[in-house]
């Protein structure tokens, strides 16, 4: 058996970015509080002290300002890795990702490329309120040019960012906070992971469960539950949803022949509600019966803990939502 070593999630994202930072000069970090304070949930811990002023760079809180910076940067031959301190900041520089960083290579009739990273923690973590919980991953996977993935493990987070940093499209790369500290083992080699590519985390036959990032975990939890009645649940980790691997999420549906679809942003309009579409409409005559959906409450993120508890989609919903169908 090859070598393994037990990591967190946050670790593997740093040996990543390490081990590419070493064989290529051109790639260079930038964001809030990611070089002497080293970030705010320290994934950029040791960096600063290893590549200084010039390839981790400290940005003011200017997010439209540095999206943009990085931007060009990358249309000159350079590979940004851009961290914003919360995904929800990132709505600042929607203009600067929307309109520049995912057209410019359709724009200029291919000739000019554009290989940012755009990372950071998405979703909501703890008691952090209705302005730094948002889930938007949905949102940059409405918009052609872009390609967004969200890992759900330590395996997948390092090999998916691997990907990430090599391709010469921007990528939107979603981190939950609250996968921060998970452990999980790491082959001791370097490898990279294909974008488009969804995941089968647990076989099953009575229910598919289908999520992507933290809610992976969510519906792996909610399988215990429902082994316990009986029930063996199928979880697909979707893991990239742009490109979306609809191929790998049908043939476990047609396997099972119900599923629920389970996401963190709000219920309605979300990317989760999406693959509940296409489910309905590519595999209508393979259903016994409706596509269920569990998402998160359409109300801005309270700050009460007991509330929150309330309106963050957990195992215990995805456990009602199949006992419902079944």
């Amino acid at each position: 058996m090859p070598a393994a070593t037990e990591t967190t999630y946050r670790e593997a994202l740093q040996k990543s970015m390490f081990e590419e930072m070493d064989k290529n000069a051109d790639i260079f970090l930038m964001g809030e509080d990611i070089g002497r304070y080293e970030g705010t949930f320290k994934v950029t811990k040791g960096f600063f002290p290893k590549y200084g002023t010039r390839r981790v760079v400290d940005t003011p809180i200017t997010e439209a300002g540095f999206m943009g910076i990085a931007t060009g940067a990358a249309m000159a031959g350079l590979r940004p890795i851009v961290e914003f301190m919360t995904m929800s900041f990132s709505i600042l520089a929607l203009d600067q990702i929307i309109n520049h960083t995912a057209k410019i290579h359709y724009m200029s009739n291919g000739i000019v490329k554009c290989p940012i990273v755009i990372r950071g923690p998405g979703g909501a973590a703890k008691q952090l309120s209705a302005q730094h919980s948002h889930s938007l991953d949905g949102w940059y996977a409405h918009v052609p040019g872009l390609k967004v993935v969200a890992p759900a493990t330590v395996q997948d987070v390092y090999g998916m960012l691997k990907t990430a940093i090599a391709d010469d499209n921007p990528v939107v790369f979603y981190e939950h906070p609250r996968l921060y500290a998970m452990k999980g083992t790491l082959p001791d080699h370097e490898y990279s992971i294909p974008f488009g590519k969804a995941q089968i985390l647990k076989e099953g036959k009575d229910i598919s469960l289908v999520g992507y990032s933290l809610m992976s975990q969510i519906n792996l939890a909610a399988a215990e539950l429902l082994a316990k009645d009986g029930i063996d649940a199928e979880v697909v980790d979707i893991r990239s949803l742009l490109p979306l691997d609809t191929e790998t999420i049908y043939r476990s549906v047609r396997k099972t022949h119900r599923a629920v679809v389970v996401y963190e942003d709000w219920k309605s309009g979300s990317f989760g509600s999406e693959i509940h579409s296409r489910i309905s409409e590519d595999c209508f005559d393979d259903l016994d019966g409706p596509v269920g959906r569990v998402g998160g409450l359409n109300v801005p993120m309270p700050y009460s803990r007991v509330l929150e508890l309330e309106a963050v989609t957990n195992e215990h919903h995805v456990v009602a939502a199949v006992r419902k169908l079944l």
